[in-house]
């Protein structure tokens, strides 16, 4: 049986450049795709959120263009500006078609944004 679950992931960004927007979006990308076995055709849209910090760019850009996200529908927003949050952070939650139980995601955060998920554990 085929289910729509989400997988989140988050990573920290170390300035608001579209280099620095590229190097996440591709790494925490990849790291989603990969250590859940997700092919493109699967993903049924993409949300990207950004804290206020970050505005170079939109990282749905480079998921079209370094991650074959061509036909996944994808929309961009800020995070909500809670004070003592975590700045300088990228957060994506993709909606999925898959036969895993929910158990079986795996949710990715990366570098300082592993602070948001302690009870998750990323190498």
């Amino acid at each position: 049986m085929i289910f729509s679950r989400g997988v989140r992931g988050a990573i920290t960004l170390k300035e608001n450049t579209k280099s620095e927007i590229k190097s996440a979006t591709v790494e925490l990308l990849s790291k989603m795709l990969e250590e859940n076995k997700i092919n493109t055709e699967d993903i049924s849209f993409a949300v990207f959120t950004l804290t206020d910090d970050i505005n170079a760019d939109f990282p749905a850009k480079y998921a079209r263009e370094c991650l074959n996200f061509q036909n996944v529908p994808m929309m961009c927003y800020h995070e909500l500006d809670v004070p003592n949050s975590l700045k300088m952070c990228l957060r994506i939650l993709l909606n999925i078609n898959t036969a895993k139980n929910q158990n079986e995601i795996k949710h990715i955060y990366l570098k300082d944004a592993k602070k948001l998920r302690q009870d998750i554990k990323n190498d």
